[in-house]
């Protein structure tokens, strides 16, 4: 990789003490900034308003880093599913959902995952590295100027725990955010972690606006552990305190994801042990079919048993909904992701 200083991944702020830096004038920085992450160009060659001698002096002392659409595979449904190359080599996937309320981007957060969750593709080859910021804006970049369609919602539930990439994360979101960027509001960017607990507090304290959600996918430790290798770090105890302290610090409310697995954790009786342990929460759980993963022994649970379950969480106020599977027909549902290669097209 490139060993000049990746200006894509620098925010306002470290942008106008590199200009600074090689000796031109901070209003260059703001400019820069608006060719970087609002009109999205790859090259220094494409920033119009800027003399010859700075793009020269640009390319001595910086470089853009950029990303390979290797394939794109479009699902029955319209969801778009991308496969990308990393300047090193690695691939990433990143799906673009389209709705009539805007459309958005599920991007990846590191190459590979080391999280082990047991029914999902994203860690089975172990993790790789995190993304630079760069790297995970782009993937919102080259979409949009593949589909040639606005980007308004971003969840970042791809490839990787984004809490295991924290400091990357917070800088993408700030940049994402920018004014004289993309400008994506917070309310409109959600992260889901699988339950790294102090790092939920640490989010908790940056009082962002951005949506949180919560890898849950079991009613206690006992079935969690069986799925979810970070119980062995986080009990389910410590992972509900640092929920309630996000909850009481932000005053937002937390969605918990919950993957039905037939026979493993979707009955009657997980489904009130599990309304036992959020009652009176400001919470919303999403309860996700299963998606197959060829790989995982698992299976999606049967329609009753989905309803069953959604029932008992109704009667008990918890604040309810079962997500509609976008683009599994190519591998793009939540939990099919990885890190994976294709041949390149001819």
């Amino acid at each position: 990789m490139n060993r000049l200083p990746d200006i894509k991944s620098m925010d306002e702020i470290e942008l106008i003490d590199f200009i600074s830096s090689i000796g031109e004038k901070k209003f260059r920085a703001e400019q820069i900034y608006g060719w970087l992450h609002n009109k999205l160009v790859n090259s220094f060659e494409e920033m119009k308003n800027l003399s010859n001698t700075l793009k020269e002096k640009l390319r001595e002392n910086a470089y853009i880093p950029n990303i390979e659409i290797l394939d794109i595979k479009k699902s029955n449904d319209g969801t778009e599913k991308y496969l990308f190359e990393l300047e090193d080599g690695q691939a990433i996937e990143t799906v673009l959902m389209t709705y009539k309320h805007g459309n958005s981007v599920c991007i990846s957060s590191q190459a590979g995952c080391r999280m082990g969750c047991k029914f999902c593709a994203s860690g089975i080859n172990g993790l790789v590295r995190n993304l630079t910021p760069a790297e995970m804006l782009e993937q919102i970049y080259a979409v949009e100027r593949a589909s040639e369609l606005p980007v308004s919602n971003i969840v970042v539930m791809g490839t990787g725990e984004p809490f295991d990439n924290y400091e990357n994360l917070i800088k993408f979101i700030r940049i994402i955010n920018s004014k004289n960027g993309k400008n994506i509001g917070q309310r409109n960017i959600t992260v889901s972690t699988c339950g790294i607990v102090p790092k939920i507090y640490d989010f908790a304290d940056l009082h962002l606006g951005v949506n949180l959600a919560i890898s849950l996918h079991a009613p206690n430790d006992e079935i969690r552990q069986s799925l979810m290798p970070i119980v062995n770090k986080y009990t389910y105890e410590e992972l509900m305190g640092a929920c309630d302290y996000y909850i009481k610090k932000t005053n937002r409310r937390i969605t918990f994801e919950y993957s039905l697995i037939k026979g493993v954790n979707d009955s009657k009786d997980d489904a009130y042990i599990l309304a036992g342990k959020l009652k009176g929460m400001l919470c919303h759980v999403n309860l996700i079919p299963m998606n197959k993963v060829d790989e995982k022994p698992y299976e999606k649970s049967e329609d009753k048993s989905i309803k069953l379950f959604k029932d008992v969480l109704d009667s008990k106020k918890i604040t309810t909904t079962i997500r509609r599977s976008l683009g599994d027909d190519v591998d793009a549902a939540c939990g099919q992701l990885r890190k994976t290669y294709s041949s390149r097209k001819s």
